[in-house]
């Protein structure tokens, strides 16, 4: 058994999955889960720069998870960045600044690596798989699709549709205006019209991961507050993803916080269902199976399969 630390630092949130690796029987096994809103995105989509207050919290919060870590005697961490890492200029001072901070190294991977390692994070530990199924990663900065069987992704894309990001592009309040909402729809719909195509081969069968997915998933079903055993392997129906979103651009951002949506997501949820919908719409997708795994139990999976060559 080996225990890690996989840190998974996105746009909007950083997620930390400690867990154990047993080479013999294949298992991950989930020791602590923890989620923390860092928004490194904020104003990368503009100005291309992450700045010195979403350093100050990524800091911050690689400090809380090292310690974390260091009270699991985790014995590795692993730490990846995503989109707002790869758009922002200044993305190598930022990781060696962590670095000096903190000692936890981060790579920034591409939106292939995140899309593969996602895809197989969203499955593990998954029984009934189908052989063929798809898996939507919808994230502060950008979107992954994925396709493939348990044994290999065969096709994906990366596309810079994320909540953080066109939030920032399109709404200046909320609820957001029409024509706000219009513009948002037709730039999620051209980015997607042509891409997406491949992907209809498996509209039966789709896993959908991160903040978005989840929260919406708990907006479903009436819930308060997250409660990861009714979220994970929810079936989200798009009529659901539709009444929601009827409810959402109407509302304003205390009224979704009243809902019970932490201020760093509730800003941008509403961007966010507004992307699946318009996804689940292009493709004709009827239900989504919503998985509380991600990137991070693909980040556990690869450390796990190289743990079993060396047996």
């Amino acid at each position: 058994m080996k225990r890690i630390s996989c840190i998974d630092i996105g746009t909007n949130t950083a997620l930390l999955l400690i867990a154990d690796l047993d080479p013999k029987t294949g298992q991950i096994i989930p020791v602590c889960h923890k989620q923390t809103i860092i928004r490194l995105g904020k104003n990368v989509d503009e100005e291309r720069q992450i700045g010195s207050e979403a350093l100050h919290r990524l800091v911050s919060c690689m400090h809380d998870y090292g310690r974390i870590s260091a009270e699991y005697s985790s014995a590795t961490t692993i730490a990846v960045g995503t989109s707002a890492l790869r758009d922002a200029k200044n993305r190598d001072a930022i990781i060696e600044a962590v670095a000096e901070a903190t000692n936890i190294k981060i790579s920034c991977i591409s939106g292939h690596e995140e899309a593969e390692l996602t895809f197989f994070g969203a499955i593990a530990g998954t029984n009934e798989i189908p052989d063929l199924f798809s898996v939507i990663d919808i994230g502060g900065g950008s979107t992954e699709i994925s396709m493939g069987t348990p044994e290999k992704l065969t096709q994906s894309i990366s596309l810079d549709i994320g909540s953080v990001r066109l939030t920032e592009r399109h709404f200046t309040t909320l609820p957001p205006s029409p024509d706000e909402l219009l513009a948002a729809k037709e730039t999620i719909n051209a980015t997607l019209a042509a891409p997406t195509i491949p992907f209809l081969a498996a509209r039966e069968n789709v896993f959908g991961v991160a903040g978005t997915l989840t929260t919406i998933a708990q907006l479903s079903q009436g819930l308060r507050h997250f409660d990861a055993e009714k979220v994970h392997h929810y079936p989200l129906s798009y009529a659901e993803v539709r009444k929601l979103l009827e409810k959402l651009k109407t509302s304003t951002l205390q009224e979704i916080v009243n809902m019970g949506i932490p201020e760093g997501r509730a800003d941008v949820i509403t961007m966010g269902t507004l992307i699946l919908l318009q996804i689940m719409r292009l493709l004709g997708i009827g239900e989504i199976r919503v998985s509380i795994q991600g990137l991070r139990f693909g980040l556990a999976q690869k450390e796990l399969h190289r743990l079993q060559k060396n047996i």
